[in-house]
């Protein structure tokens, strides 16, 4: 019997989704070749196309997202026949194709592969102690690239011509380095400017080292030396905000802390981010610097992310060959923070490090790869079993958030603190990388130029632009010096918002915001709501009691005056003048409150964790925004629930029960009782308002762990699920993905 062979067949394939820079393009050319396949593939302003022609290539289409290369994210694949080619032969890679507006994406950075891992640390190999080794699955992207296809030439890389070997490597199918943009060895690459063996020999010195990274340059020292921590963190003005430590592996950082495997994941994930784990107490611990995190239970932790840092620990662990060095003891730590003095923005050029932070270095690390957009790392934790980013950027940015629907093309710009913009182009809002606080011209500008940025890579020109209700806000200001139609989203509907939008929920919405600060629609200082959102719409269905804030915003940096103001209200003005004598006038104060002058109320639920704080002595005085909260967090052991430790009033939560138990209780046990009673109280409060079965948590208190598990278990105990922001910061770092969603739903209704 003779079979009749199966017909040929032709097809074009669009590939959506990140398949730029992720070894998309030959993982295709691989698999055609796998299932006989002929045809191209190219990369375009969409994505990938592709053409293919044979017998039977459904395996290969269902291939092109099962088996996609790990760094790819297929979102949509979608095909059309064609006519077959009967003289085709062969599969070729061909040019990108950079015609029409881009609605493809770039990756971000990626931490060093285990194949490069291995390269690096082997004395036979060419790129051996090459600090600039990577592959197409790993390496920088985001932060080289100047706009899209993502192409060489569109990188910081393309004034380095490919020398024959990395031209070899760069046209061979077969190569794990086929195409890939950054490709470099010590021959053709960017270099060091300093040998690794000075920069190590300088750290155990105790000296503080400039090293230019992927999106910046970080300030390393010897995080076991006392002295250098200290001098370093006097020289850069950073009061008592703890530093990140950098570690060789997981192997130590499970010696010096508690790991479980959701941090490990988030340790060891090509997006590398700090991650705030709990210290490990006990001999077996290498020593840390005690001013690396002062009163803080968590310490900031992360591992090497470029081959740089990888080479400090190997220089420090004698150079052995081979990764099994990894999994032994260190007892090396450094202390890694962003290099941003007097909180300016990153520092990423070196003759701007010369000139920014030759008063803090005592040596510069630079070398001669530019980097085009700076990058902070990325900060998160582990909140209910699950990862919350804290701050999202290096990693992160620039990733898509799905929205679940196509929306017009919206400008967002965030707040004031933690900043970040963020723009919509089709079914997805694009979040800038951390931009920090707008209180001085270099932020500004990093603003405006990460906006540029944005816009340009996206190529998306913005119908509106939203912006805070606030309008002294620096960002707010320049959304009205655009030429669009400018949208004001009152700050905490953004904050409910951006929880929806990463949820992709477009219906009614009850949400949780708790936060320090932001400008009501009557002019009031707002921060602990319960609203109802839907879409453009936002009602306001209760509020925590007001407190008033003696001296406006010094209450917000001084929590003394928010337990003089609960002292107050509790009838106990007498003892205001005992407890805070040393801060100077307390009678002054009592004046003020009594006179209600330069007392605006808020109904924050921050200021209710200073009053706390400030009635508990844990911290009258914050050297950083969240500070006092955080100490706070520290010392719960337990949380416990006080019984009527609130009432509940026409839509208004009041804790002042609560802050009258506080008065006579030690630190610890108040810091139990006040986490334990507020999350019960926020519960019993919202609960009745609920629609459907799920609740939004979102604002800066939400970052709180004890009290947002509190809140997580206490829903839960109703049959309601608690929405928490994981991809998006619930601070203000979220804010502007919560006002481009609103502003999105103002132009569609």
């Amino acid at each position: 019997m003779v079979v009749d062979p199966m017909p040929v067949s032709r097809s074009r394939v669009r590939v959506r989704g990140l398949v730029q820079g992720v070894g998309y393009r030959p993982f295709v050319h691989e698999l055609a070749g796998r299932y006989g396949l002929t045809g191209w593939v190219l990369n375009d302003t969409d994505g990938v196309l592709l053409e293919v022609q044979g017998q039977d290539p459904a395996g290969f289409l269902d291939a092109l997202a099962s088996r996609a290369p790990p760094l790819a994210q297929v979102d949509r694949i979608e095909v059309e026949a064609l006519s077959p080619k009967p003289a085709e032969s062969g599969f070729e890679i061909r040019d990108s194709v950079a015609a029409g507006p881009a609605r493809t994406m770039i990756g971000p950075d990626a931490a060093v592969c285990p194949d490069c891992l291995a390269e690096l640390f082997d004395p036979g190999a060419r790129r051996w102690r090459y600090p600039f080794v990577n592959c197409t699955h790993c390496g920088p992207r985001h932060t080289i690239t100047r706009s899209l296809p993502y192409d060489r030439p569109q990188t910081s890389m393309a004034g380095f011509p490919l020398c024959p070997d990395c031209a070899q490597e760069y046209a061979d199918p077969n190569d794990r380095r086929f195409h890939a943009q950054p490709i470099a060895c010590p021959v053709c690459g960017p270099r060091l400017h300093i040998r690794v063996e000075e920069i190590v020999a300088r750290l155990r010195a105790g000296e503080i080292v400039a090293i230019k990274g992927l999106g910046g340059f970080h300030l390393a020292c010897d995080a076991g030396n006392p002295g250098t921590v200290t001098r370093l963190r006097a020289l850069k003005q950073r009061n008592g905000k703890p530093f990140a430590m950098m570690v060789a592996s997981l192997a130590e950082a499970r010696r010096i802390a508690e790991i479980g495997s959701a941090e490990a994941a988030l340790l060891t994930g090509p997006e590398r981010p700090v991650v705030l784990v709990r210290p490990r107490s006990g001999t077996a611990a290498p020593p840390i610097a005690p001013d690396l995190a002062p009163d803080l239970a968590w310490l900031g932790l992360m591992l090497p992310y470029t081959p740089l840092h990888y080479l400090l620990f190997h220089e420090a662990a004698g150079r052995p060959a081979g990764t099994a060095w990894l999994d032994a003891p260190q007892g090396f730590a450094l202390v890694m923070t962003s290099a941003n003095p007097g909180g300016e923005p990153l520092v990423i050029g070196n003759a701007e490090a010369a000139e920014r932070l030759g008063d803090i270095a005592d040596c510069i690390v630079t070398h001669d790869r530019d980097i085009v957009a700076r990058s902070d790392d990325s900060v998160a934790r582990v909140i209910g079993g699950a990862p919350m980013l804290i701050r999202r950027a290096r990693g992160y940015v620039p990733l898509g958030i799905p929205l679940g629907r196509p929306v017009p093309p919206v400008l967002a710009l965030g707040g004031h603190l933690k900043n970040t913009v963020c723009v919509t182009r089709g079914s997805q809002a694009f979040l800038s990388q951390h931009l920090g606080d707008l209180e001085n011209a270099a932020t500004l500008r990093f603003f405006e130029e990460t906006i540029a940025h944005l816009l340009d890579i996206l190529e998306v020109e913005p119908v509106a632009v939203a912006h805070d209700l606030h309008p002294d806000f620096l960002s707010t200001r320049h959304a009205e010096s655009l030429d669009l139609p400018c949208i004001p989203v009152q700050h905490h509907h953004a904050h409910v918002a951006a929880v929806a939008a990463e949820y992709g929920r477009s219906g009614p919405m009850v949400g949780l915001a708790l936060d320090g600060f932001g400008l009501g629609d009557d002019g009031d200082s707002r921060g602990g709501e319960l609203l109802l959102v839907d879409g453009a719409r936002c009602d306001r269905l209760g509020h925590l009691a007001p407190l008033a804030q003696p001296g406006g915003d010094a209450a917000a940096r001084q929590p003394w005056r928010m337990a003089a103001a609960a002292l107050h209200r509790l009838g106990r003005r007498d003892e205001i003048a005992h407890r805070f004598a040393r801060f100077g006038n307390p009678a002054l104060l009592v004046q003020m409150l009594e006179q209600g002058f330069n007392c605006p109320p808020t109904t924050s639920c921050g200021r209710w964790f200073d009053a706390a704080c400030g009635l508990l002595g844990v911290r009258t005085m914050s050297g950083f925004e969240g500070e006092a909260a955080m100490v706070l967090e520290s010392l719960v052991t337990r949380p416990a629930v006080l019984p009527g430790g609130w009432t509940i009033d026409g839509g208004v939560l009041d804790l002042m029960p609560l802050l009258d138990a506080l008065r006579g209780l030690p630190p610890a046990a108040g810091a139990d009782l006040f986490h334990g009673t507020l999350a019960a109280a926020l519960v019993d409060w919202a609960l009745p308002a609920v629609e459907g079965a799920e609740i939004a948590l979102s604002g800066g208190c939400v970052m709180n762990a004890v009290l947002t598990e509190g809140l997580i278990e206490g829903f839960a105990r109703h049959g309601v699920t608690a929405l928490v922001p994981r991809r998006v910061p619930a601070n203000d770092g979220g804010l502007s993905l919560g006002q481009a969603w609103v502003a999105a739903h103002h132009l569609i209704r």
